[in-house]
């Protein structure tokens, strides 16, 4: 699976998109991956949960890019952005999800990297995100320069239902020059 680009999206064309991206969800959550849903996911709930990240799109508080391979979404990631004044200098890393297909090839890494040039760009200096202990994810955030911050036993449960720990990250970012951090919402 080539990629051929990765795209940041707006709010309509997050819209436009909720069926493949409904697709990409339930494909991960089906497959195991732990990004906050129990399987088996419905193909309508994961719908409806994206048509709900439009507003907050739309917004300001979120960011999303989705990567394209022959003209399918094979891979999404988001940056929130947090409401207060007082964090308007950091952003949380969540749904970094490569389709099935796509994974062991570089997608995941490539995603992450795009949303960390954004996040610097955009002024942000602390980056921080979570993943299931142990998970394929956590040797990918080391190898990409992440640290981890410690482990919360028994955080979220895992697709299957069974609760696991949690690892979280974090990053210090180098901030573009003449970028103004994120005015809070």
């Amino acid at each position: 699976m080539t990629t051929t680009t990765v795209v940041r999206l707006t709010a309509d064309q997050l819209l436009r998109s909720v069926d493949e991206l409904a697709d990409l969800l339930t494909d991960t959550v089906n497959g195991g991956a732990s990004v906050g849903f129990l399987a088996p996911l419905d193909r309508a709930a994961a719908v409806d949960w994206w048509r709900g990240r439009a507003d907050l799109l739309a917004e300001g508080g979120l960011a999303v890019w989705v990567a394209y391979a022959r003209d399918r979404i094979v891979g999404t990631v988001s940056l929130v952005f947090p409401d207060k004044p007082n964090s308007s200098h950091r952003a949380e890393v969540v749904k970094l999800m490569v389709h099935r297909e796509g994974r062991g090839k570089g997608l995941g890494r490539s995603l992450l990297a795009t949303a960390e040039r954004a996040a610097a760009e955009a002024g942000v200096t602390l980056l921080n995100l979570d993943t299931e202990t142990d998970s394929p994810a956590e040797p990918l955030y080391r190898s990409a320069g992440w640290t981890r911050a410690g482990v919360i036993p028994d955080y979220a449960r895992t697709p299957a239902g069974v609760l696991r720990p949690t690892t979280i990250f974090y990053k210090y970012m180098t901030v573009a020059e003449g970028s103004e951090p994120v005015p809070s919402r």
